[in-house]
């Protein structure tokens, strides 16, 4: 018996909804399968326990993280507290605490989803998008003087370092070079950000010489989009930095049909940490507890921590339940169905217990 300790933060919003759901296909997979086992274990951290202890998570929650195989994460933001403290009280210190360089965001359109596209279906836009996950514009380097005064200043410091950018770069041309089209492409802005973007193309140049069967190309950010929405076929695994993979792996949720399908990996290489698993959505307030958030995402995030866990069998099953869910129309509404969160739920775990394969 494989067993994998699995620490749960369902936090803010959908994230509480889509977590349950995501912990109810784990549970299904383990009966199934019979020979892997998944204790979970729940933090009840986020804008909640801020409200109650002034913090969103204990100063010591890291050192409790850090036993753990892999950390599945909900969602993180209120209305009510200030977005950089969610979102630096929780899930930052986390990725960054963690060293989790790696963000890994899959995209493609999948059955019965139909994506804003025209003419594009399943197969048409498959993409992966590696997001530089710990220096660049998200580094937390900065500050504000003279508040409130006239000649106030912030500034917010983009950092990259070569450290950070060859080991980025290498973990994208290791994951092209695993994908069939073996092709990678480049995303930054040195046109006119002439010091750190110019420093990440010379050193993708660099670097593409240890991957001779690897194809890649540049872009620049506002390029990339035209090019993403009009030739998605031309596309095939992606890097960037920490803000500009935020903003295009959006984009590409939107493309294929819906954030609610999107899923994350924050991922330490090296497998020093435990790595962290969330969904792109956010918490999405607007319909939280109206029991329709879409659960897909967390259910492809949770495959992506079996794969991670070198559960391949599981992470494979669990995508062809989510397959068929979708490819026979029981969807949410924000892809346009009618099915609620427990709807969908209901079916991918039925989905996974009758399959034979």
């Amino acid at each position: 018996m494989r067993e994998y300790s699995i620490a749960a933060i369902p936090a803010d919003g959908i994230g509480p909804e889509v977590i349950a759901a995501g912990v109810q296909a784990l549970e299904a997979l383990q009966k199934r399968l019979g020979d892997v086992k998944f204790n979970v274990d729940t933090f009840d951290w986020g804008s909640d326990y801020y409200r109650k202890h002034g913090v969103m998570m204990p100063t010591d929650a890291l050192a409790t993280l850090k036993k753990f195989d892999a950390i599945y994460f909900g969602a993180v933001g209120a209305p009510d507290v200030p977005d950089h403290i969610t979102l630096w009280g929780l899930r930052l210190p986390i990725c960054q605490g963690f060293d989790q360089y790696a963000n890994v965001r899959p995209t493609r359109i999948l059955p019965g989803i139909t994506s804003p596209l025209r003419h594009a279906g399943p197969g048409d836009l498959d993409w992966v998008i590696v997001r530089e996950n710990s220096e660049g514009e998200y580094a937390g380097c900065g500050g504000r003087v003279h508040r409130g005064l006239p000649e106030e200043v912030g500034t917010e410091v983009a950092v990259f370092t070569r450290v950070g950018v060859q080991r980025i770069m290498r973990y994208a041309f290791r994951l092209a070079q695993s994908r069939p089209r073996k092709l990678l492409t480049v995303v930054t802005k040195s046109n006119a950000q002439r010091h750190g973007m110019v420093m990440w193309d010379e050193i993708a140049g660099e670097v593409s010489k240890e991957f001779p069967d690897v194809a890649w190309d540049k872009m620049l950010v506002d390029a990339m989009t035209v090019r993403m929405t009009l030739k998605p076929q031309s596309l095939d695994t992606i890097v960037a930095t920490n803000l500009h993979a935020d903003i295009l792996s959006d984009l590409a949720g939107a493309l294929a049909g819906s954030l609610g399908v999107a899923p994350t990996a924050n991922i330490d290489p090296e497998r020093r940490f435990p790595s962290m698993f969330e969904p792109i959505h956010g918490s999405a307030f607007d319909i939280t507890g109206k029991g329709i958030a879409n659960p897909v995402a967390s259910f492809w995030t949770a495959s992506q921590m079996l794969e991670h866990l070198g559960e391949t069998e599981a992470a494979a099953r669990l995508m062809r339940a989510v397959e068929k869910v979708t490819g026979a129309g029981i969807t949410t509404p924000d892809v346009g169905g009618t099915a609620t969160t427990k709807d969908v739920t209901d079916a991918v775990v039925e989905a996974i217990h009758s399959s034979n394969v």
